[in-house]
């Protein structure tokens, strides 16, 4: 059987590892292609984009995929969308790996925003030395921010940054406590804004914000279509279990 999973997170380069070892599986994992120098998983490869749920359900057919796991990540609304649409259309079975979003402690500080226009205009308000934690995709809506300095952490660096005032770390995760600790100490940050991603990749810098007391601008997932017959799962651990039950 040949399982594709449409990856680029942490699980499915985990998930890719694992299948490979299971008799009887070919494992195709399909990146983005956003980052340039991507960890590969084991088992196949292919970058870049289907050319939307019509795309992608072609290739189901033509490359006689069996089994869909849908593997991206949280905020990754269209592929998800496009994952629906194209399982559907084919008749393979589906599933969701979907890491469980992050949960606020008694004592955070945590400001919900629906995007990172509405995360924008709540740095407008607050101004000061603000982290950045996001993909540059979200960069454009804090552009007209003109009373704060951003440290911007990404792992690759765009050609053209529009903020008005910033400072670039590019670093790739997993991040510790002590790293995260340094790094809102050393820029002066007063306030975070953040991604509900999930997972223990980038925790560590909502322990350290928690420490230092300060304010997390927490944009909140996308609402993203599932199958209602598809399983969605938490874990690598699960999502192999169900892929078991299937071949059996």
């Amino acid at each position: 059987m040949r399982v594709l999973i449409l990856g680029g997170t942490r699980e499915a380069y985990e998930l890719a590892e694992r299948l490979a070892e299971i008799d009887g599986l070919q494992v195709i994992s399909s990146l983005a292609g956003r980052t340039r120098a991507p960890r590969l998983p084991a088992g196949e490869i292919r970058t870049g984009g289907f050319g939307g749920a019509a795309g992608l359900t072609r290739y189901l057919r033509e490359e006689r995929i069996g089994y869909l796991i849908n593997a991206t990540h949280p905020f990754a609304d269209q592929i998800s969308a496009h994952a629906v649409e194209a399982a559907a259309a084919s008749g393979i079975k589906l599933l969701r790996l979907l890491r469980p979003a992050w949960q606020a402690a008694a004592e955070d500080r945590w400001i919900a925003a629906r995007d990172a226009t509405e995360a924008a205009e709540l740095c407008r308000r607050e101004g000061g030395r603000i982290l950045l934690t996001l993909g540059s995709g979200e960069l454009d809506a804090f552009a007209n921010v003109r009373n704060a300095h951003f440290v911007v952490r990404m792992i690759d660096v765009p050609e053209q940054i529009l903020l008005h005032d910033y400072r670039v770390v590019s670093a790739r995760g997993p991040f510790d406590l002590a790293d995260e600790m340094r790094l809102l100490a050393e820029h002066h940050i007063n306030l975070l804004v953040a991604k509900n991603s999930g997972g223990d990749a980038t925790y560590a810098k909502l322990e350290a914000a928690r420490r230092h007391r300060l304010p997390v601008i927490m944009i909140e997932r996308p609402a993203i279509a599932q199958e209602p017959q598809a399983p969605v799962v938490a874990s690598v651990e699960e999502a192999i279990a169900a892929l078991r039950v299937m071949l059996r």
